[in-house]
């Protein structure tokens, strides 16, 4: 009985970390890789192992930390419209964790997530890499940790970019092609964009209860239709980016085959309307750009793989 207990436990632990959504930091970390292999021919996969790992965790972290200081603000308690996608696990509402539970095991995960990271610096001797490190660890506590807040003072969704987006590229790049140069400028931002969509596309189900705790997100600054506005721009953005990575050698193919994503980035437009983003229960918007995410992801890394081979066969 005691053993089984101690197995649900445990269970709530690594649920609590929101698991599902843990490839949208790896994703970043893939494609870096992947362009580190396009320009140079070799890949370590033991540095792509341990940096996923990395920012898995930090990932993990993050998200259940995050609960604890939502949990703080009320924001989750008054979140009337919680959803798969947005308005947290829900785990301390619930009664499943306590809310000091939660910020520990949230701190255990941050602090293995530091340790692989401090692992890689020590292999790599770099302080590049020591600096990103420690901006991914200081921006994913501080979303929405006190006395920071940065998810609640209207920058959160420019720290996901940066965060998941922009800075994992150019690390996981760093590691493959130990170089510090303009090649992973566009793809990272072309992933920043699309987390950008999935953060700001799962706003509109908490924008009440955001609101409410003054939690200044772009859909409560800017209201629903214009929210929907930034979301159909920001879409094109990406379209936009994937042309000119036509531009350049190593970015050539991955820039082709993120066009295979649009078809669902059609749907996904189309179901950014505002009958069914005030209605509750829609998920059609979330689960269609979380979709893409993980498709244009997919797509940028296999026509980076499609580039160093063609460059290793030449």
């Amino acid at each position: 009985m005691k053993h089984h207990i101690e197995r649900s436990k445990l269970r709530d632990i690594f649920l609590a970390s929101r698991p599902k959504f843990l490839m949208a930091s790896a994703a970043p970390v893939l494609v870096g890789s992947c362009l580190g292999y396009a320009v140079t021919g070799s890949f370590n996969p033991g540095l792509f192992v341990l940096a996923s790992l990395a920012i898995m965790a930090l990932h993990a972290g993050a998200n259940i930390v995050n609960d604890f200081y939502d949990h703080l603000s009320q924001n989750d308690w008054l979140n009337e419209n919680p959803t798969p996608f947005s308005g947290g696990r829900r785990f301390i509402q619930k009664g499943i964790l306590s809310p000091k539970a939660t910020l520990l095991e949230g701190l255990i995960a941050l602090i293995i997530g530091s340790i692989i990271g401090l692992v890689i610096v020590v292999i790599t001797q770099s302080l590049f890499i020591l600096i990103l490190g420690l901006v991914g660890l200081a921006g994913g506590f501080f979303y929405t940790a006190r006395p920071i807040q940065l998810g609640y003072r209207s920058v959160g969704e420019l720290v996901i970019f940066l965060l998941f987006g922009v800075l994992p590229v150019y690390a996981s790049y760093y590691l493959q092609a130990k170089a510090i140069d303009f090649n992973p400028l566009l793809p990272g931002s072309l992933v920043g964009i699309l987390i950008f969509l999935v953060i700001l596309i799962n706003e509109f189900p908490d924008r009440e209860a955001d609101a409410r705790v003054n939690k200044k997100t772009l859909v409560v600054r800017l209201g629903v239709p214009a929210s929907a506005w930034v979301y159909r721009a920001a879409l094109a953005a990406s379209f936009i980016v994937a042309v000119a990575m036509l531009v350049r050698r190593p970015t050539f193919f991955p820039g082709v085959l993120y066009f295979l994503t649009l078809p669902v980035a059609w749907v996904a437009l189309k179901s950014v309307n505002r009958r069914d983003l005030l209605k509750p229960g829609q998920l059609r918007a979330s689960q269609l750009t979380v979709l893409l995410h993980s498709a244009g992801s997919l797509a940028l890394a296999v026509g980076f793989v499609i580039t160093g081979l063609r460059a290793s066969a030449a």
